[in-house]
């Protein structure tokens, strides 16, 4: 940014977010708008719809010269808000700058503090609570604030678009029709923006390098077309529970937790592993620090760049669902007909979802103890991302953001979790550059209870995507 004051932008930026910004993110927090896959009736309800007019209004209400506001709906599919805004003069052959956030939202999940609520805003201590304040509600506004602030400051902007849709906790399943639909409306996208990550601590600009795919499969289990007394059947009827269990063990190995399917894994490009070291190095214990364990709980293990690189570049399996389990005040002795099990596996970013899950798949149903009924339903697999290396100009952009804005060099490593709108777009637009990063924190609570969003380094990864969307157009 050479024509820009930053201090002008950061002006701008504050006073936005104080005005405008925080009283209609805190009436989106008040929305319920659950992604399809918590809410089967969501067309009829009518959240998504409500949370898509909600921001269109605000982003109708800015008055930038020549921005148009669609809002795109592919028949049975969830709708897409997109704020189109020209080039400033002398960045139209810049390419399309795509800006992802989200509007859907994590289910509300029981157990919030004493004052605070899923669908009630409450600004307490520089924190906006609430679901969605931080996963990922604040994106649009942060988007279009950046905007604005370099405006006002004189700066410059490729045509941007930002794109809002409303299926990404669900897994983002209309996200390929609508890229394809869109697909000539978006032209050369040569910078895509995602502010739906964040990192290790709230003093620095945060990049995610790299995002984990993932393969779903709910297993079921049978044993007996009805439930029989546990005394007259156990010992001859094999438990449902144990078949699933040994079933498991195919895949896991019980002591240590490495997932055991040869597809589901790949070499950890050498370059990871240096970030890993290097943002372990940054912020010692600040990665385990990040999550409260229980009691005398200990980590999987004691070294915490092998803890990272479990999390960014390992496979894992979490069990996080279950069916077929009365609650235990309800049990009888009863030898259950099947157990249901909902397995979420987390797969490396280069691996190949499809093959890895083709492969569960395989270990799940092959010879089956006993011959039990094995049925797999809830099928899912997505690829992860890898993020290419640094264009210069964006090296220098990030530098600066770093010096002017945070005071401390950015930091960049992998993310446990996926985005899958990041792999679609790694695969459609090979050239572009990406900047993923945000203002989630280690304890955001993004889809549990006390879910909140920083405001002071909201506004500042505000001034950093104003700061490089300058640096793309002059670059």
């Amino acid at each position: 940014m050479v024509r820009v004051e930053l201090a002008k932008v950061k002006n701008s930026v504050r006073r936005l977010w104080a005005d405008d910004v925080v009283p209609s993110l805190s009436k989106l927090i008040s929305i319920p708008a659950l992604s399809p896959v918590f809410d089967a009736d969501w067309a009829e309800n009518g959240h998504l719809d409500a949370a898509v007019e909600h921001v269109k209004a605000w982003l109708d209400a800015r008055g930038i010269e020549g921005a148009r506001t669609d809002v795109v709906r592919l028949p049975g599919r969830s709708p897409v808000l997109l704020f189109d805004v020209p080039a400033t003069e002398g960045a139209e052959d810049k390419g399309t700058v795509l800006m992802y956030g989200h509007l859907d939202k994590q289910p509300p999940v029981g157990g919030w503090s004493e004052g605070l609520g899923p669908w009630t805003p409450v600004l307490r201590d520089g924190r906006l609570y609430g679901r969605g304040s931080a996963d990922d509600g604040y994106a649009g506004y942060a988007a279009t604030v950046a905007l604005e602030a370099l405006r006002a400051a004189g700066g410059s902007h490729a045509r941007i678009v930002v794109l809002l849709e409303t299926g990404e906790e669900s897994g983002s399943p209309d996200l390929p029709a609508y890229l394809d639909h869109l697909s000539d409306r978006l032209g050369r996208v040569s910078l895509v923006v995602c502010l739906d990550s964040g990192g290790n601590d709230y003093e620095r600009l945060w990049l995610t390098t790299s995002l984990r795919g993932l393969a779903q499969v709910h297993v079921t289990v049978r044993v007996l077309d009805t439930a029989q007394h546990s005394g007259l059947a156990s010992g001859v009827v094999p438990s449902s529970f144990r078949v699933l269990r040994a079933l498991l063990d195919r895949i896991e190995d019980v002591e240590s937790g490495t997932v055991t399917v040869e597809q589901c894994h790949v070499e950890i490009p050498a370059n990871r592993i240096d970030e890993a070291r290097a943002t372990v190095a940054s912020a010692p214990g600040s990665f385990i620090g990040s999550f409260p364990l229980h009691g005398s709980t200990r980590p999987v293990v004691d070294d915490e760049v092998e803890l990272l690189l479990n999390n960014t570049w390992r496979p894992t399996l979490s069990v996080i669902g279950a069916s077929g389990l009365p609650e235990p005040a309800d049990a009888g002795n009863v030898l259950r007909t099947s157990t249901t099990l909902a397995l979420s596996f987390r797969l490396p970013p280069t691996a190949d979802s499809q093959a890895a899950l083709d492969a569960i798949s395989k270990a799940l149903t092959t010879d089956v103890p006993y011959g039990a009924t094995v049925e797999l339903s809830g099928v899912e697999a997505a690829d992860g991302w890898n993020a290419p290396e640094l264009s210069p100009w964006l090296a220098k952009a990030l530098d600066k953001v770093s010096d002017e804005v945070f005071g401390k060099p950015y930091g960049s490593m992998g993310l446990g979790g996926s985005i899958p709108f990041m792999g679609l777009l790694g695969q459609k637009y090979p050239e572009a550059q990406f900047l993923v990063t945000g203002a989630l924190g280690p304890d955001s609570n993004a889809h549990v209870p006390d879910e909140w969003l920083h405001l002071d380094y909201a506004q500042q990864v505000t001034e950093a995507i104003a700061t490089v969307l300058d640096a793309h157009a002059t670059s």
